[in-house]
C-alpha cells in the first residue's frame, strides 16, 4: 500500500507519466559510454582543489578572487582548475566587466559532491551510514 494518497486519478497517472520520464531520461542498465563519461567525471572530481570549488559554486556565482579565498590555493592553480572544469562542462562562466564569474553544477553533479562530502563526514566522524 502507497503512502501516499491522492485525491484524483488524474494525479496517480501523473505520477506514473513522471517514473516513465525518469525512466527514460536515465536508462537502469548504462552502458560503456555512460561508464566511461562518469569515470571522466569522477576523475575531476578526485582534486582536492576542484573538489572545493565545486563545492563552493555550489551555493551560487562567484569570481575567481573568491574562489582563491575559499580554496586557499594560489590563484594561478585555481584558473587551470576553473579551465578543467569548465572545458569539461561541469561549470559555466560569464564576463562580468574584467571579472569572469563561474556559474554553478547543475543539479546533479551538485548532489555527488554533496554524498561523497556527506560520506568523508560520516568516515571522518564514525557517525552511523545510511541505509
Amino acid at each position: 500500500m502507497s503512502a501516499r494518497m491522492h485525491l484524483s486519478p488524474a494525479q496517480d497517472a501523473q505520477d506514473a507519466q513522471d517514473a516513465q520520464d525518469t525512466q527514460a531520461a536515465h536508462p537502469q542498465d548504462p552502458g560503456a559510454e555512460h561508464f566511461a563519461h562518469a569515470a571522466e567525471v569522477l576523475g575531476l572530481l578526485a582534486d582536492r582543489t576542484r573538489l572545493a570549488l565545486l563545492h563552493t559554486l555550489g551555493k551560487g556565482e562567484a569570481d575567481v578572487m573568491t574562489l582563491t579565498a575559499v580554496c586557499g590555493a594560489a590563484r594561478p592553480a585555481v584558473s587551470q582548475h576553473l579551465a578543467k572544469l569548465r572545458l569539461a562542462g561541469l561549470v559555466s562562466v560569464r564576463r562580468e566587466g574584467r571579472r569572469m564569474i563561474y556559474g554553478p553544477p547543475d543539479g546533479h553533479l551538485r548532489r555527488v559532491v554533496d554524498e561523497i562530502l556527506n560520506l568523508a563526514d560520516h568516515h571522518l566522524s564514525g557517525a552511523e551510514t545510511h541505509n
